[in-house]
């Protein structure tokens, strides 16, 4: 009984050693982290775009990697174009942000 213990306890030490292994950046990869707090990122850009009457917030796209907001996607003016941006770099967190919009 006691060799099934042992052999548990090594067996879940080599899991959690994995496991914090599997979290650590690797190359440019997020961690699950960073994850997280991009997804915040995007969700709070994202809100604030979809509460500002004046874009068409259906219309632009908003991704995060590693603090960097990246906008694409379509607007109606270079004021747009500009608002968003502003709005981007308003919020808590963002580093930068890199506007891929176009105006048609």
């Amino acid at each position: 009984m006691r060799t099934i213990n042992r052999h548990g306890a090594i067996l879940m030490t080599l899991l959690g050693i994995s496991f914090l292994t599997a979290c650590s950046v690797i190359s440019d990869r997020e961690t699950l982290g960073e994850y997280v707090d991009d997804a915040g990122i995007t969700a709070k850009v994202k809100t604030a775009i979809l509460n500002d009457p004046g874009l068409a917030p259906f219309q632009i796209h908003v991704e995060t990697f590693q603090n960097v907001v990246q906008l694409s996607g379509f607007v109606d003016s270079p004021q747009q174009t500009a608002k968003a941006e502003r709005i981007a770099r308003s919020i808590g967190g963002v580093r930068t942000v890199k506007n891929n919009l176009v105006v048609r």
